[in-house]
């Protein structure tokens, strides 16, 4: 962990050991020297030693001070290049979003042509993870859409949708010739369950989670094959190897198209949403907010 003064204070000596002077200090910082004098008795304190000797009418610096002061104006002129850097970066074409790899292929990437016909000059790169992003600065994202509570402190958080979840399956299970067609919660003891490792989601959608919901005893919840990626486990469903537990906006158009279908007509909330999260910062930068506005308008629209 490093130790540091208050930053305002190491401002503030910088300033005044550069200029050597309170008063342009202050007109540098846009502040009082009075201020710029209390910044730096602070500093003083804090560092338990003297950075000045105040004469009648001018400045000098201790020993230390002079040692201390070219790599604090070399600290600073790096903060100043890193911000620079940073705005540069927002002022780009290039919009990075992060998703899930399953949001991503499943709904965002078969729409992301809407996006960019209605913004060709923003280009979009879309980085899939499953983890969540620490340090959007330091990961090169400048948005995410993430499954979750919504609790990311320091973040501006927008829901899009709370996400429900049913089973769905190949149509060949639900097939009248099909030795045990699924037609109640019940039958599902005849067929094999696929599951999903939802990682650092709090309280997936799991099949005790349903089976307990839907009051169905008798089936031994954790058999099964288990997927990382939902994705993988919705493959799997319409391959005819099972049945998945899934948000059915990750399977809209799965379901939309015939490819899944849902063999119960019960849909229910999981203890989730989606939200599109970005640094309060930079979240009102224009490719920043163009891509909350369209996906919050294109996520509200109706299936087909």
């Amino acid at each position: 962990m490093r130790r540091l003064p208050p930053l305002n204070a190491l401002r503030a000596f910088e300033a005044a050991a550069r200029h050597m002077s309170f008063t342009r200090a202050a007109d540098e910082l846009n502040v009082t020297p009075a201020a710029v004098s209390q910044q730096i008795r602070t500093l003083e304190d804090w560092l338990g030693t003297p950075l000045f000797r105040r004469l009648t009418r001018s400045l000098r610096l201790t020993e230390a001070a002079q040692v201390a002061l070219p790599l604090l104006t070399e600290a600073f002129d790096q903060m100043a290049d890193a911000t620079a850097r940073l705005e540069a970066d927002m002022d780009a074409p290039t919009l990075v979003v992060s998703a899930s790899p399953t949001f991503a292929t499943k709904w965002l990437v078969p729409r992301l042509a809407h996006f960019n016909d209605a913004h060709p000059d923003i280009n979009i790169r879309i980085d899939a993870s499953l983890g969540v992003i620490q340090d959007f600065d330091r990961e090169g994202v400048h948005v995410a859409v993430r499954l979750g509570a919504g609790d990311y402190p320091g973040m501006r958080v927008d829901k899009l949708v709370d996400e429900d979840v049913a089973p769905a399956c190949s149509p060949l299970l639900v097939a009248d010739d099909h030795p045990h067609p699924l037609r109640t919660p019940e039958d599902l003891r005849y067929h094999r369950l696929l599951h999903v490792d939802w990682g650092p989601v709090k309280d997936p959608p799991t099949w005790k989670y349903w089976f307990d919901a839907m009051g169905v005893q008798g089936i031994d919840a954790e058999r099964g094959p288990t997927f990382t990626v939902e994705d993988l486990a919705i493959s799997a469903a319409m391959a005819g190897q099972g049945v998945v537990l899934v948000s059915t906006l990750a399977a809209q158009d799965d379901l939309a198209s015939g490819r899944l279908v849902r063999p119960f007509d019960i849909v229910m909330p999981s203890n989730s949403a989606f939200w599109i999260v970005a640094p309060e910062r930079t979240a009102d930068r224009p490719k920043v907010a163009a891509f909350r506005e369209w996906i919050m308008e294109e996520i509200a629209l109706p299936v087909g």
